[in-house]
């Protein structure tokens, strides 16, 4: 499985590097962004699963950087400021950011943080580790086997086939763009044509719908992407 990606959005590049270098060190894919609009630009290129914010940046402050990232996101928002004010906070926190840390700090205290709130956003969106199977009706993944059972009967799925649709069946109902999909199957490193995930979503659609045509688990989300039907 790929590391996990976090996103460093901070002007003061020594505090930025700093941070970066023992992030690292955890293992974590770093990137690092000095202005509010590089940001949100690489927010949808490198798709993060943590963004440390500053709120003081150039061109787009960090308020209006967390308050888009929400339109569309729920990833973790770690916000970074030298204002200690109780109003600040509760702005920051108000506009959806998860933590708030009051310069000057350690980095080892924003390594700490980090994985805090990775580990809290993942309890919520990710198969716990004792759990080996996701279960829907007629549809079986075996997380742990790579196994795929459809109507009660084992179907042979490709590595990557079982990425695809694994990482669609642990997101119920949420969409995701094919770039987000590539991402998460293939590796954000690596590179290839966004329709291969269309040709994936076709093959799987072959071996779990009753119907292809008219599917009943993996949605097109028309101008968007896919997403793993789960009920309501």
């Amino acid at each position: 499985m790929a590391s996990e990606r976090i996103m460093i959005v901070e002007d003061e590049l020594e505090i930025a590097e700093l941070i970066k270098d023992y992030l690292e060190i955890e293992r974590y894919e770093v990137i690092i962004c000095p202005d509010g609009e590089e940001a949100l630009r690489a927010f949808g290129q490198f798709h993060p699963q943590l963004v440390v914010l500053d709120i003081m940046l150039p061109l787009l402050d960090g308020m209006e950087v967390c308050r888009r990232i929400r339109t569309e996101s729920d990833v973790p928002i770690i916000m970074l400021s030298a204002k200690k004010r109780d109003s600040d906070k509760i702005l920051g926190l108000g506009l959806g950011a998860d933590d708030y840390v009051v310069k000057p700090f350690s980095p080892g205290e924003i390594v700490a943080r980090v994985k805090a709130q990775l580990r809290r956003f993942n309890g919520l969106t990710l198969p716990s580790k004792q759990q080996s199977t996701v279960v829907y009706p007629g549809l079986e993944l075996d997380l742990k086997a790579y196994e795929v059972r459809v109507r009660k009967e084992t179907v042979h799925f490709s590595a990557r086939e079982f990425e695809v649709l694994r990482f669609l069946a642990i997101h119920p109902n949420q969409v995701f763009t094919r770039e987000q999909i590539f991402g998460s199957a293939w590796g954000i490193h690596e590179y290839g044509d966004l329709n291969t995930v269309t040709v994936h979503v076709k093959k799987i659609r072959e071996k779990i719908e009753i119907d292809p045509a008219n599917p009943r688990y993996i949605l097109t989300v028309r101008g968007i992407g896919y997403k793993f039907y789960g009920g309501t």
